[in-house]
């Protein structure tokens, strides 16, 4: 499914750029901007913003790194 029409990313891209990412670096914060520069593309219109991110977060990849889970339980993060 094309997410972004302005520049043809689609879902399969951005969950293969997320996977990329994390293999890369398993700490890494993988954010909407790094996945467009890793595909080698950047936002152009924007309205694709809704869909781009409900696809991030629906990547088995994009869960937050262990070292930066609960910090504020264990006190770290005011």
């Amino acid at each position: 499914m094309i997410v972004c029409h302005c520049t043809g990313i689609s879902d399969a891209d951005i969950h293969s750029a997320i996977d990329w990412m994390r293999a890369a670096d398993p700490d890494t914060i993988i954010t909407p901007g790094k996945v467009y520069r890793a595909l080698g593309h950047k936002a152009d219109c924007g309205g694709c913003l809704p869909l781009f991110l409900s696809t991030m977060a629906a990547s088995p990849a994009m869960g937050v790194p262990a070292e930066l889970r609960n910090l504020r339980r264990r006190g770290i993060v005011g």
